[in-house]
């Protein structure tokens, strides 16, 4: 499996790339403990306040932790994503876990497929990084909205210093072809704010990255990974202490949870 196009081959656009890719790595991803688990979750969780009787929209499912997640707590949770392989592996993980109440399916996040005024909550988990419209998505997510809805946006967050994002955003986009950006936390707020939400920061967290099965999760090809590992060898000081890097070549990412209120519809 490589992110490289076969010879003769136009290159994908980037929603086509998102789905090749997570096509060929669903598994990997049904199985990956910081997807599958976490601490941001039960984060999630406390923050949205719910009440039992909500609709809950997952925008960016993968293959539906977060979704599977906030089922008991909500009547009913939609999952949406680009990959059917992703959902494919969400609607195995929920009939293996007895789950009745979610339902799963094909869609992009900038389209949503959905009427005005919806859902209660939307909530989207280490997805936001591969969307080309950031704003666009705000902008449907409030539309399906009902007044006074919840958005609760988690994802890992980039550096305000240049060379930090630089040397951040390269080894993120060698090691997965469809990654977008990773925002930073100032951009996030700033977009949510523009796309008309009350927004707060609702949590930070740090999230440790293993070398090794970061790459295999995303079967990165050999040269790829060699050139992250080169980059983050000879990355400045100042990059190496700020993503901690070791010696294996493991770091540690941050991440970030954004609350967003539809008010004033």
């Amino acid at each position: 499996m490589t992110n490289a196009h076969p010879p003769g081959h136009a290159p994908l656009g980037i929603k086509a790339s998102v789905e090749q890719q997570f096509t060929q790595v669903a598994a990997n991803y049904s199985a990956s403990p910081i997807h599958a688990a976490g601490a941001d979750l039960a984060e999630m969780a406390r923050v949205a306040q719910l009440t039992g009787d909500e609709s809950v929209l997952d925008a960016g499912c993968g293959p539906g932790h977060t979704a599977l997640y906030f089922a008991p707590l909500a009547r009913d949770v939609v999952a949406v994503d680009l990959s059917a392989a992703m959902l494919a592996q969400g609607r195995r993980l929920a009939s293996e876990r007895g789950i009745a109440n979610v339902t799963f399916r094909l869609g992009d996040v900038e389209q949503l497929p959905f009427a005005d005024n919806t859902f209660d909550l939307i909530t989207s988990r280490y997805s936001a990084h591969h969307w080309p419209h950031p704003e666009a998505a705000l902008q449907e997510f409030r539309r399906v909205l009902r007044p006074n809805g919840q958005l609760l946006l988690g994802d890992i967050v980039s550096f305000d210093d240049y060379t930090l994002d630089t040397h951040f955003q390269t080894i993120e986009l060698l090691r997965d072809g469809s990654h977008v950006r990773d925002h930073t936390l100032r951009h996030w707020l700033t977009l949510l704010d523009e796309a008309g939400f009350e927004v707060e920061m609702a949590h930070t967290w740090e999230v440790y990255i293993d070398f090794a099965s970061w790459v295999e999760r995303m079967a990165t090809p050999a040269p790829a990974v060699a050139m992250i590992r080169a980059i983050l060898a000879n990355a400045p000081a100042e990059v190496r202490s700020a993503l901690k890097v070791q010696p294996d070549g493991s770091f540690t990412m941050q991440a970030a949870l954004l609350r967003g209120v539809c008010a004033g519809k």
